[in-house]
Parts: C-alpha cells; structure tokens; sequence
C-alpha cells in the first residue's frame, strides 16, 4: 500500500503527518525535531495554534543545504484563521505564517472555518458580555484570495477545513482552482462516510484531525465515550501486536484519508508512524466503521442559561447544522 495520497494537482500528500494543535510551546519544536528523524514527511500547523515560531526554527534547523532533508521532502500545511477572510487580509495572514515557519511556500493552506469572527488582531473578538463577535462575510470571496496565493507561488495548493457538503459544492461553482483536500475531525465515532464519499467523487483528499479521540481536551465531558477503550481496538490489537492507536490510524489510512496524530511524545510520535507494516481484512475495517454514532468531539461549547450549546450554531455559514 502506498504511504501517500495523490492530490488532483498530482502532488503527492503523505498519509501520516504530525499533528500540532495543542502542543505547547517549549514541547512542539522537540516534537517536529523527532518527528522528522522518525521518518514523517507531512508537518499539519495552524497561525491561531500560536506555535508557528517554534515549529519554524525546528524546521530552520532540519532543513535546506548540507542537512538531512530537502524543503521539497516535507510537506507542509497551514491554516486561515477566522479573523483573517476578508480578501484585503488572506495574503497577509499567510506571509505571516510563511514568516513563522521560515519557509518561502507552504504546501497545503486551509480556510480554516468556513465562517469569519470580526476582522482584526484579537484572534477571538469578544463584546462586552463575552459572546463572539462574527463577521458574516461569504467564504467564496475568501476562496478567489487563496487563488491567487496559489498563482503567486506562495503555496503550491488550497483546501478547507470543517466545511460541509453543500458549502464544498458552493466553493466548487466559483473556483477557478479547485480544493485539492478536507480537513475534517474523523475517527471511529465520527466515520464521515458520506463525506468521504463526497470528496472522492469531486476529486477531494480527506484528512481526518483528532483521529485518537483527542482525550486531552480543555473542555472534555466526565461521560464521553472512550474510543481507545473499545473492545474491537482491544481484540484487533492483540492480533497484529500493535497498539489500540495504531489500529485506529491503519483504519484511517487504509481509507486512503490522511491522518495527523498529534504527539509530543518521542516513543509515541515514532509509534503512529508504524501504521504500513500491517493490513486489516475488510470485516475488520467494517466492524471499525460499524462504531460510528455521529460522536463530535471537537465543537465549542458554551453554557447558555445552564444548558451546553454549540458555540457557533447561529453563524448562517456553521457547518454542523447539515448532516455532512
């Protein structure tokens, strides 16, 4: 099986990347460091993850002449914060991240939600009463930005992230470039079959974030389902002598959807890697399909009138309204 998915550019994406949501500064370079020497090939960064800097001297010092890789051996992928899609703001956001990472392209650059927070340095724009400020601009003007980053050479492809399925189809009726990836939250509980389907059939790689179940949430629930504790990951494990995580990520990968563990653990960064040694039968994939309940872990919640609610909800471009 090949270790890597084919973008509709024709570029190839390795399937396993490093993921660095939530990887502390004073962790995260250390991290990218081994992640490297391990063998990984795909870094997935973010400006609002607010460790750019640091990934970007990780970066400076594994890169480029008489050290060990080449900048055309990493693929690289960033993100367009909420504040940030406005035309005017789309190429400066990612020359600010092109200067954090210390790199002259990136790879893969994401819209990050399809909707906007209120334009402006506060990357989470508050009124009085500590309700979010939105911005209700149209993500198909943002779109015709990001081309031209593209055709300025400033990144070789374009995507979206925690868009649905119609706001997919609304990007593709304007785009001149087409998304080459979705960057979706994917796991066992959150299967994203019918998505999955969707993007194959216009030509879009996924890439699943969160695939282990993100355990280490701020806003975890004391009752939320534990997808490493499945029985199946169990029994499955013990079979191939692999761990629970690396059942989960062969799963994914075996899918053809590009996973980004994220780690800042040597021996578990060096472990999600060793993912393409092994094989699940197709009864296995399906029984591992078969746990899907719509399960998201990643979505802001807030207390209104002592009830937890998405975030979100009310923006008119939120996507979790859909069925996918």
């Amino acid at each position: 099986m090949n270790d890597f998915a084919v973008l509709n550019t024709g570029r190839k994406m390795p399937l396993l990347g490093l993921g660095t949501w939530k990887s502390e500064p004073g962790q995260v370079k250390q991290a990218v460091i081994w992640a490297l020497e391990a063998g990984y090939r795909h870094i997935d960064c973010a400006a609002i993850y607010g460790n750019e800097v640091e990934i970007g001297e990780a970066l400076q010092e594994t890169f480029g002449p008489g050290k060990a890789l080449r900048r055309e051996d990493v693929f690289v992928t960033s993100k367009l914060w909420n504040t940030r899609h406005h035309p005017e703001d789309v190429e400066p956001a990612l020359l600010k991240t092109l200067k954090d990472l210390k790199l002259e392209y990136l790879d893969l650059y994401l819209i990050h939600w399809p909707y906007a927070f209120q334009q402006g340095d506060a990357p989470f724009p508050k009124k009085e009463d500590g309700t979010l400020l939105y911005d209700d601009i149209d993500y198909k003007l943002t779109w015709a930005s990001m081309e031209k980053l593209v055709e300025k050479g400033l990144v070789r492809s374009i995507g979206l992230s925690n868009f649905n399925s119609r706001q997919i189809d609304d990007v593709l009726s304007v785009a001149s470039i087409k998304p080459t990836v979705l960057q979706v939250e994917s796991h066992p509980y959150l299967a994203q079959v019918d998505l999955l389907a969707h993007c194959r059939d216009r030509g879009l790689v996924m890439t699943a974030y969160s695939p282990l179940g993100s355990a280490d949430r701020s806003w975890k629930h004391p009752d939320e389902p534990v997808l490493l504790q499945e029985p199946v990951m169990a029994t499955l494990a013990e079979k191939y002598k692999k761990s629970s995580a690396q059942i989960l990520l062969r799963w994914q990968t075996q899918r053809g959807v590009v996973t980004i563990p994220k780690s800042v653990t040597e021996s578990r960064i060096k472990e999600n890697l060793q993912v393409f040694d092994f094989t699940l039968k197709a009864e296995e994939m399906k029984s591992i399909t078969a746990l899907n309940k719509g399960w998201r872990y990643i979505l802001p919640m807030i207390q209104v009138e002592g009830e937890r609610v998405p975030r979100d909800a009310g923006h008119p471009h939120y996507p979790f309204n859909d069925l996918f």
